[in-house]
């Protein structure tokens, strides 16, 4: 995924499924400057990470 769309489904009003590793995710935020975004699993949302947006799948 690139930066643009994971700002693009961060403000999106609906649900859009995203995956890293495998896993569902919700994004935070998104970082343009160093192509990242804060992240976190839907079922543990105490377990925040940082990561590439490159990493991130749109289902």
């Amino acid at each position: 995924m690139n930066v643009n769309r994971a700002k693009q489904i961060l403000d999106s009003a609906k649900e859009i499924e995203v995956q890293h590793n495998g896993t569902s995710i919700w994004i935070q935020n998104v970082n343009n400057e160093d192509g990242t975004a804060r992240v976190y699993p839907k079922e543990n949302p105490e377990n925040e990470m940082t990561v590439d947006v490159q990493e991130l799948q749109e289902m």
